[in-house]
């Protein structure tokens, strides 16, 4: 917890001076949406249920912060609803789009697992680039403590999309995720997404990781969903 309030701290501060020395105006945006099934780095976190989910974001010059909620079945009687709180900055350095920021993943009646608890706090580090029409990029996150003490934790992920008409692209990533105590395992996933409207669009996505012994909700998937921002 000392942890999660001092990671918060320091981006709220980081985003304030970054803030002011931009001499920008605060903008807010929302977003919400509907998908077949919540799929977290190639995991079901709804049993393999539909998602229903919804956020707002603020933004000031380089600096952002955010909350986003989600509800989430796990398998047992917690957590119903997960409610993630970030901020961070995203500076452009030489052409390339940085993302530093820190996010705790909160979950609604959290009475925790044996052992251990639901929520937990990442520090992120992402860059992405503009290679012609495309974007690539990378990103890693981590963890001092996953959730059921699970120790500290590293995602890696590569990433890219290209549009491929005027109103569809093309995206797929490569992750990674290590937990100290509990193994490691790889995850991908490849899909569209089809701008029905400048405020709605689609996705059709395909997911899998190679840790289908893990149970069901690791296994492979498509997900259509439905979001709308403004």
């Amino acid at each position: 917890m000392n942890l999660m309030k001092i990671s918060l701290a320091a981006a709220a501060a980081t985003v304030a001076l970054s803030g002011a020395a931009m001499a920008e105006e605060l903008k807010l945006s929302y977003n919400v949406g509907v998908a077949s099934d919540y799929v977290f780095r190639g995991v079901s976190n709804t049993q393999e249920d539909p998602q229903i989910f919804g956020g707002v974001d603020a933004t000031y010059g380089i600096g952002y912060a955010g909350v986003w909620a989600s509800n989430v079945d796990f398998g047992a009687d917690d957590p119903t609803a997960e409610i993630d709180l970030y901020a961070g900055v995203k500076p452009v350095v030489a052409g390339t789009n940085l993302d530093l920021g820190v996010i705790y993943y909160g979950y609604v009646d959290d009475k925790g697992m044996t052992p251990g608890s639901f929520s937990y706090v990442e520090l992120k580090a992402a860059a992405s680039r503009a290679f012609g029409p495309a974007t690539l990029g990378v990103a890693g996150y981590y963890s001092p403590e996953f959730p059921g003490k699970g120790g500290n934790a590293f995602y890696y992920e590569v990433n890219g999309s290209v549009p491929v008409a005027e109103k569809l692209s093309v995206s797929a990533a490569l992750g990674h995720q290590e937990i100290k105590n509990y193994g490691d395992y790889n995850t991908w996933n490849i899909g569209a997404t089809y701008a029905i409207t400048s405020q709605l669009a689609a996705d059709l996505r395909y997911s899998d990781t190679d840790e289908h012994g893990y149970g069901k909700i690791y296994g492979d998937r498509v997900t259509v969903s439905l979001k709308a921002a403004f």
